[in-house]
């Protein structure tokens, strides 16, 4: 027998019981999914609302009835050539399978790009996996608010927002490494540096800028000399030819990716400019893209792999239960190689 529409249950929301509490949404949230920066008034008051309106969310109902999906889903907000073709998302998800590849979960892939479609959100917030690591984000991924909102959720990457609750991650001081490759090219005594910087709508690629420029004004050197790429070797190759057209006297450049400093270099031998004897360059990643070409790249390591497992002992535990640091900063340092 079917039900009249008029008949069928109104399921409560999360704004429902937010309401219904006088609290906001991420208040919510926080008491649903078990964190302890709530006060004991406003736990009462978000539990109240909760029994009165009968709200059961997806990932509670699972945890009463002791089952889990054993599933964790990675997350890349990214075009699925972007993802196969940058070795830096193979090292973290190295690291992730080797740390997960010790417990029961399994990792499953979701290439979300940029808007994801709504069978996609369904998917990741409908009960079909009990956390989700994100790599590689934008400030324009809004739908991540709505992810962190649902289940345990560790970006590989400082999110640019999405601070309430506050987020897990793993990241580097990208700011203070760029600044430290920037700084190795002046120390060189190169006084014409120019910057090929990733996409400002990244943390990493505003971060690794604002580093870089911030030591080449500390060393009295013009800031302007900066050209943008999104992180793959063609863009890092445009970048490079609009930096020589508009400084044809550049004699070193920071390249905020080994991907883009390899087209970089490229580009420089299309030109007639020896590395590292005319341009000195320095690129960031340290991975295999840096020693695999004529031309070994003299970059910033970042520990990619170790970052992964990382993130995966930060899952585990938040879907123990157990209290987690919001975040991890990890080491960088210069390797040095023939390009600089």
């Amino acid at each position: 027998m079917s039900i009249a529409p008029s008949a069928r249950r109104v399921v409560p929301t999360l704004e429902a019981v937010a309401a219904a509490a006088g609290v906001s949404r991420s208040t919510v949230s926080r008491v649903v999914n078990g964190s302890s920066q709530v006060s004991p008034e406003v736990l009462e008051a978000v539990q109240e609302a909760i029994r009165a309106l009968n709200y059961s969310p997806n990932r509670a109902a699972r945890s009463l009835a002791n089952a889990r999906t054993l599933a964790i889903a990675l997350v890349i907000p990214e075009e699925t050539s972007r993802f196969f073709g940058d070795p830096y998302f193979a090292a973290i998800v190295q690291g992730i399978t080797r740390e997960l590849d010790r417990s029961d979960y399994v990792l499953t892939l979701q290439l979300a790009q940029s808007r994801p479609s709504e069978k996609t959100i369904r998917y990741l917030t409908g009960g079909n996996v009990d956390g989700a690591f994100v790599v590689s984000h934008h400030s324009g991924n809004e739908f991540l608010a709505t992810l962190q909102d649902t289940i345990p959720v560790v970006y590989n990457g400082r999110p640019m927002r999405f601070d309430d609750p506050p987020a897990y991650f793993v990241d580097v001081d990208n700011a203070a490494a760029a600044a430290r490759g920037t700084q190795y090219l002046i120390d060189r005594g190169r006084k014409h540096v120019g910057i090929i910087a990733g996409p400002p709508d990244m943390p990493a690629g505003a971060d690794r800028a604002e580093g870089s420029l911030r030591a080449l004004s500390a060393a009295g050197l013009a800031v302007d000399r900066v050209a943008y790429g999104d992180f793959t070797q063609l863009s890092g190759a445009r970048a490079m030819r609009e930096l020589l057209d508009r400084f044809p006297d550049t004699d070193a450049v920071f390249v905020a990716s080994d991907l883009m400093a390899t087209g970089a270099v490229s580009v420089l031998g299309e030109r007639g400019r020896s590395v590292p004897e005319d341009v000195a360059v320095v690129g960031f990643d340290d991975s295999p893209a840096a020693s695999s070409g004529a031309i070994q790249l003299t970059t910033v390591h970042q520990p990619a792999e170790a970052m992964g497992a990382k993130m995966a002992q930060m899952m585990l535990s938040l879907l123990r239960g157990e209290s987690v640091d919001h975040q991890c900063i990890m080491e960088t340092h210069i390797v040095e190689r023939d390009s600089a």
